[in-house]
This record gives C-alpha cells, sequence and structure tokens, in this order.
C-alpha cells in the first residue's frame, strides 16, 4: 500500500498542502483549530512526513552518520551507544557505517552519509586511513564532523580520544615495576597517530625507568584483531630470546597472542606476561585475566555527540572545534605481577 502523501491528506480535509504542512509545524499563522484537525487526520490516517523531502527543503536531515573501523569490536559497539543515547534525546537519528579497517570503504561511507544530507558526522578511522581528501570533503560541504578515538590530527576538527601517550606509558612502566626486562610491542599499521602515541610513551616509559628496547621486539602485526596477536606471538615464538612481557596495541591483540602463546605451553604471567587497551569483556573472561588500560567508551561516545549536537545549534560561523582528552584506568589483573612474589 502506498504512503500517505502531504497532498492526499490535503485532499481528505479540503484544504492546501501548504496550510496542512504549517499546521502539523505549529506555524503561528494557523488557527488552533486547524492545527488539530491536521493532527487528528493525521493520526487517522497514519500520514507521516518523508524525512528525504523533508531534508531536501531544510538541507539538513535529523540523521547523524557515524563511521567505525568495526562494530563488533566491543569498544566501538559501546562508542556507538553513547552516541545514541544523547543523539536520540536530541530528536536525532543514527545512521551506523562500518570501514572494517579499509580507507576505500571508508571513503564510499562519507559519500554516501554526504549524499544522504546527513545533519553531522563522527567517525573514527581506519588503520588504513593516511589521506584525508574525503574527509576534507565532508567539512567542504558544510557538514560539522566530530572524530573520536582514532583521528586525523591536522584537521580541525572536534575531537575526543584519550591520552595514548600517557596510557602506554602508564602500562608499561607497570612492566617494568614488575620486574619484565625485555618487554615487546604489538603494533597495528604505522600510519595513525593513535599507533605512533602509543608506541611513544612505551619507548620513553622504557628509556626513562632505564630498561632496554630491543627494536626486534617491536612488531608491526598489521591489524588489530586477534588473529594479528597470533601473528605477532608466532613471530615472537621464533626468537631465540623472546619478550618476557608484551604490550598490545588492543584487547584483542592481546588475547590473540597470549593464547597463541598459551597453545605453545607458555606459562602465564610466568614465563610472558602481557597487557592491553580498551577494557573489554573479553580481557576478563581469559584465565589469567589481562592486564589492560580501561577507556570510557561509552562516555566517550557521549561526549563526541554532545560536542556535535553543540556544533550544529552552534549560530556562529566562526565556531572553534574543541578537543576533549578522556581519562584511563590501568587494570592490573593476573597476566601481570610483580616477579618474585608469587
Amino acid at each position: 500500500m502506498a504512503q500517505l502523501t502531504l497532498k492526499d491528506l490535503a485532499r481528505k480535509l479540503g484544504i492546501s498542502a501548504s496550510t496542512v504542512s504549517r499546521a502539523l509545524h505549529d506555524h503561528p499563522d494557523i488557527s488552533k483549530k486547524t492545527k488539530q484537525l491536521a493532527m487528528d487526520a493525521a493520526e487517522k490516517y497514519g500520514y507521516q512526513p518523508n524525512p528525504m523531502a523533508q531534508s531536501l527543503k531544510k538541507k539538513r536531515s535529523n540523521i547523524i552518520g557515524v563511521i567505525v573501523p568495526e562494530i563488533r569490536h566491543n569498544f566501538f559497539a559501546t562508542v556507538i551507544s553513547g552516541i545514541e543515547e544523547v543523539t536520540y534525546d536530541a530528536g536525532y537519528i543514527i545512521m551506523v557505517c562500518q570501514s572494517n579497517e579499509s580507507l576505500s570503504r571508508e571513503i564510499a561511507n562519507t559519500k554516501a552519509l554526504t549524499a544522504n544530507r546527513v545533519a553531522g558526522l563522527l567517525m573514527a578511522i581506519s588503520l588504513e586511513t593516511t589521506t584525508c581528501d574525503h574527509i576534507k570533503n565532508v567539512i567542504k560541504h558544510g557538514i560539522p564532523l566530530v572524530q573520536f578515538d582514532r583521528v586525523v590530527e591536522e584537521l580541525e576538527t572536534g575531537k575526543v580520544c584519550i591520552d595514548d601517550f600517557r596510557a602506554a606509558y602508564k602500562a608499561t612502566s607497570h612492566l617494568i615495576d614488575c620486574g619484565y626486562k625485555r618487554i615487546g610491542f604489538l603494533a597495528g599499521r604505522e600510519g595513525i597517530s593513535l599507533n605512533r602515541m602509543r608506541f611513544n610513551g612505551y619507548f620513553e616509559a622504557l628509556k626513562n625507568h632505564g630498561a632496554t628496547y630491543y627494536p626486534e621486539l617491536n612488531i608491526n602485526i598489521g591489524g588489530c584483531r586477534g588473529k594479528n596477536g597470533r601473528y605477532g606471538a608466532d613471530e615472537y615464538l621464533k626468537m631465540d630470546n623472546p619478550p618476557d612481557a608484551v604490550l598490545a596495541i588492543n584487547d584483542p591483540v592481546a588475547v590473540g597472542a597470549f593464547c597463541r602463546c598459551r597453545e605453545a605451553g607458555l606459562r602465564i604471567p610466568e614465563d610472558i606476561a602481557f597487557a592491553g587497551f580498551s577494557g573489554s569483556p573479553e580481557s576478563a573472561l581469559i584465565e589469567p585475566a589481562l592486564t589492560t588500560i580501561s577507556q570510557p567508551a561509552f562516555e566517550m561516545g557521549k561526549t563526541a555527540a554532545s560536542l556535535l549536537l553543540k556544533q550544529l545549534d552552534s549560530k556562529d560561523e566562526a565556531y572553534t572545534p574543541k578537543t576533549i582528552i578522556l581519562e584511563t584506568e590501568l587494570l592490573i589483573r593476573g597476566s601481570s605481577w610483580k616477579r618474585g612474589t608469587k
């Protein structure tokens, strides 16, 4: 059955479509009687405004686009929940796309959301994103944009992230304090700032604590999934002198490496210790539980959405984007402990 249009509703009421439209939008020039008549008829006949038609008129819809690297990743799923809580209360709905860690898909996502005239865009870049022309194009179209977690630093947009340097420094310092001497680092692709800042924090902690940096223990595993962590562990297992502790770029990588080392007969944390990032549920389910940097994913989503809404509501053309840094917490668990205490 075809959806009732505004013209159909106007014919049933015997008044013009423009009058019905203004009545449904509570226009002050329309009488209360006509407004009530229009609302009653809309409810009776099941009339619903066409959001695409409205967006063409307003040049903006009530849809906010969200682009994440992976929806299945608990961290990003939780961020999306935080975004939705804020945007729904403000009268917006979200349209979620995933890049699947692919630059080409991320570009396609931005084009599709721009074509759909989204009111604004929230995004975390993919691991392949080393160019940002497609993001600049979003800004050129006048679409407000806020980046979160993984960001392109040089773009003047709102940003919500953690202090990746400080968090990695804290986790590495913990491993050093526990007595580990050969500490490895499992990183994703080198391009994005998040990877670079976490490596820098790891490296600086080693230097400041007088610990040795072993370049062969810094392995670019090419991704942020469990399979990438297993690959990194395989590389360590080939070594005559493997690491006795590992900081991984995130929890899935840490868990993947952890499980591969267990399969190879290594004891955790006696033979090798692990620490990750994000504080995901899976980090607490393995035995021993994973030491991890807990990131406030839900709060990150809420904060990013709130920043975007402020920009959407701003009447100031010279709106100045803000960067908000959220606090993290080091959760010390069984995958790392002070040597000599057991």
